[in-house]
């Protein structure tokens, strides 16, 4: 079969888990067009009636006004999700946990909006979204900061113009939700773990995990920041000895404010000292 009679396959999106087919747009061009969660019937319903559109246009995506010319929300995602991988990496590469927020952040949008235009979502929709998201369960802190995420996808797209700008304006105007005055359930908030709690814990540690419990306790470090801790990075020059989490190109940036340009000291007292001394290589 020649590759003008091909047709093109029904392929799994790996970054979105969603099922995806690439048409040429008549152009020179190909577009990669989202079908709905790979291997289900509706995602191969989709895949006959693009491709079925696409033939009725002589392989072409269709003409301006179509379903297809317009970006839909899949598509949306789709575009952005390279700068998402891009800019939210720590100094070496890695990627910071705010990629798998912006990824279930989006999961309840593509299910309900993710064959809708891009450039037509609403802030009427926005708060469809937003109830989605109660009914789910979702705590009240945890929805704003998911509905802040889906704006931010709104701001990049109106910042590129692939959507109008007044989009993304629109939704500013839909506020976050306020304590006691919706129906998302509260939680409760973070406290201390109470002392006792975690000496009765301590014994039944390994040695290694056990000292790194015991220095997070007295010095108020981060899991993050305990785990990564190597002798090059303290200065023992002081009675106080100073901590700088990732001090050298190899582990630069990883803590909570480093893509801000601050630079993280952690003080360790005696007691942490005490605690530390048998696990550093001073030869």
């Amino acid at each position: 079969m020649s590759r003008r009679n091909s047709v093109p396959s029904y392929r799994l999106h790996k970054q979105s888990g969603q099922a995806v087919v690439t048409l040429t747009d008549g152009r020179g061009g190909r577009r990669d067009v989202l079908l709905g969660q790979y291997g289900t019937p509706s995602s191969r319903q989709e895949y006959a009636r693009v491709l079925a559109e696409w033939e009725a246009n002589g392989r072409c995506l269709p003409s301006k006004g179509d379903s297809l010319t317009g970006l839909t929300i899949n598509e949306l995602i789709l575009a952005y999700w390279p700068t998402v991988e891009t800019y939210y990496r720590h100094a070496d590469g890695s990627p910071t946990s705010e990629v798998d927020n912006i990824r279930l952040a989006l999961r309840p949008l593509r299910k309900l909006y993710g064959h809708s235009r891009a450039d037509a979502f609403c802030t009427l929709a926005l708060d469809a979204l937003r109830q989605q998201m109660i009914a789910e369960g979702h705590c009240r802190n945890r929805i704003n900061k998911d509905i802040a995420r889906v704006k931010r996808l709104f701001k990049w797209a109106g910042a590129r113009q692939l959507i109008p700008a007044e989009v993304y304006l629109r939704l500013q105007t839909v506020e976050g939700l306020r304590a006691g005055r919706s129906e998302a359930k509260e939680t409760a908030p973070v406290k201390p773990v109470p002392e006792e709690w975690v000496l009765a814990t301590l014994p039944f540690l390994r040695p290694q995990v056990a000292a790194l419990v015991r220095l997070q306790w007295l010095t108020g470090m981060r899991p993050g920041e305990v785990t990564i801790m190597r002798t090059i990075d303290l200065d023992m020059s002081g009675k106080v000895w100073l901590y700088r989490p990732g001090s050298d190109a190899g582990t630069l940036g990883r803590h909570k404010t480093a893509h801000k340009g601050f630079t993280r000291v952690i003080p360790i007292g005696p007691r942490a000292q005490e605690v530390l001394r048998p696990w550093l290589r001073l030869a």
